[in-house]
């Protein structure tokens, strides 16, 4: 099954010869966003022609439809979450990460059940409350039993609403028990598309298995997950195969079960303490990362385009301006470095390049005249999978995330929030456009 889902997915001639294709002149550049502009996304070809763009003016006109696409799916409203990680035992020996099998420097720590309870109720008592668990892949450390565990804790222990899981693939029954935990969204990233780069990449572990990796989205939407999340390291092969190789991905979802991703993570390769791999073999540089963030946004208009803390502060607060709609706060990726940030709290995975606090994250997006959002109301309306991308495309999704963003924000601002963040709140509330509808003051356009 899983080599014929290779075949379905990725034609890798097909994608090598557009990635050689000329540039497209202005006209051609502008004809095709004026398609995309009707939220229908992007056939290969179309999205080749963006990727390859290098001129400032076709840049500008390719980020201000992502924008302007951004804004009739979600509005102006910017996601927010903080990733947990819970274990770094792995038995995968994945070259660019601090988590691998031979770093002999790491310090190894697997949280607790209460330690991961006592983590997501830190960050419960910060603001947060949308939490993403990650884990290092190690069937001893880390099996469903323990992140089924870890996703009853948190919603039994703590106010956090929605919980999302970042873990190795599973069989089709282990996605099964994961969902019932009460889990949102599965995410797991390909790394890269490329065979040859991803058997280098990996050359040892459960992950060697390239097709095994890529059907993982298969495997956990039969098991339940409506909504999984996918991403392409960026830095391992030509960014241009990744991107298009995720898009076709994205297809072949919406063909075989009616959805595709819920969410599009855009990571860049960054250092990770005790990689084998110091430097990126295909370097993405922060203008090609911008035309990146902005071509997903266009070619997929319903999924989230999530930019972490890999990224630096001016760069992030830059992308959300170009497509991006979700972003992590007050990030650690250390093992239990939420409570205990000095302690070495086990080894991270990479290096973070955005330290602000959530409150300061809060601050800067208010600042930037868009709205922060902590909600998860979609999650518990079921609002996901097919339905989500439906009334994604109609609009329909702006208009619950304005009232529903809207109401997280004030619990946020009367609960977390200290002056300066109430002080930024009321100076960019000004730069919204208010439209009471029918004198109900909770029914507002922004």
């Amino acid at each position: 099954m899983a080599e014929r889902v290779h075949d379905l997915v990725i034609d890798d001639e097909y994608i090598h010869s557009l990635m050689q294709t000329g540039p497209v002149e202005a006209d051609g550049i502008r004809n095709i966003l004026d398609r995309a502009a009707r939220g229908e996304g992007l056939g290969l070809d179309e999205a080749a022609a963006l990727l390859n763009v290098s001129g400032e003016p076709c840049l500008d006109m390719i980020y201000s439809t992502a924008r302007e696409i951004k804004e009739k799916a979600f509005g102006k409203r910017i996601g927010l979450f903080a990733p947990l990680y819970v274990s770094n035992r792995c038995i995968n020996n994945c070259l660019y990460c601090g988590f691998r099998r031979d770093n002999q420097q790491a310090d190894r720590r697997t949280l607790s059940i209460p330690e991961i309870a006592q983590q997501a109720a830190f960050l419960y008592g910060k603001g947060h409350r949308r939490l993403l668990l990650v884990a290092g892949e190690d069937p001893s450390a880390s099996s469903v039993e323990y992140l089924t565990a870890a996703v009853e804790a948190v919603y039994r222990e703590t106010g956090i609403r929605i919980v999302h899981v970042n873990a190795a693939p599973m069989t089709v029954e282990d996605f099964s028990r994961l969902k019932a935990s009460g889990a949102g969204v599965y995410q797991c990233f390909q790394e890269t598309y490329h065979r040859k780069t991803y058997e280098r990449m990996h050359p040892s572990g459960l992950k060697h298995d390239y097709h095994k990796r890529l059907s993982a989205m298969d495997r956990a939407m039969e098991g339940g997950f409506e909504d999984v999340g996918m991403g392409a390291l960026l830095g391992l092969y030509d960014y241009r195969f990744e991107v298009l190789s995720l898009i076709a991905h994205a297809r072949y979802l919406e063909e075989h079960y009616g959805a595709g991703p819920h969410t599009i993570a855009v990571p860049r390769l960054m250092p990770a303490e005790g990689a084998a791999l110091i430097q990126a073999p295909f370097p993405v540089s922060d203008r090609d990362f911008r035309k990146i963030v902005a071509v997903y946004r266009i070619a997929v208009p319903y999924a989230g385009v999530v930019v972490s803390t890999r990224e630096s502060a001016d760069l992030r607060d830059q992308v959300i301006h170009l497509g991006a709609s979700q972003i992590s706060a007050g990030s650690r990726t250390d093992i239990g470095g939420y409570t205990h940030p000095d302690q070495g709290g086990g080894t991270s995975q990479f290096s973070l390049n955005d330290t602000r606090s959530l409150e300061e994250v809060v601050r800067s997006v208010l600042g930037a005249g868009l709205l922060p959002s902590l909600c998860t109301a979609c999650y518990r309306a079921g609002r996901t999978g097919e339905r989500f991308r439906t009334k994604a495309g109609k609009g329909e999704i702006r208009d619950f995330c304005l009232t529903h963003a809207l109401s997280s924000l004030t619990e946020y601002l009367r609960e977390h929030a200290g002056s300066a963040t109430q002080k930024q709140f009321e100076i960019s509330n000004l730069k919204f456009e208010i439209k009471q509808k029918g004198g109900d003051e909770n029914s507002c356009q922004w």
